[in-house]
């Protein structure tokens, strides 16, 4: 059974080179992993700051954020 981890990002160049390396990093037999581009998709934003996302790139495993450098702050997504 597979753990489902949520990468949220805004598409900048910075997001994309953070999705990249997750997805080369991650085990797909371990985790499915979502990505969620927020400025496609401005409803998730409330659920990525639910989740304990302050910034993007962030990748949320386990039910826990992890910041990757620092793209775009969420309220500069909202």
């Amino acid at each position: 059974m597979t753990e489902k981890a949520i990468f949220y990002h805004a598409g900048c160049r910075v997001c994309v080179d953070a999705e990249q390396a997750v997805a080369d990093a991650i085990d797909p037999a371990r985790y499915d992993v979502e990505s969620v581009h927020l400025g496609e998709a401005p409803d998730r934003v409330a659920e990525a700051e639910a989740a304990g996302v302050q910034s993007v790139p962030a990748l949320v495993l386990g039910g826990l954020p992890y910041h990757i450098n620092f793209g775009a702050s969420l309220d500069a997504l909202k």
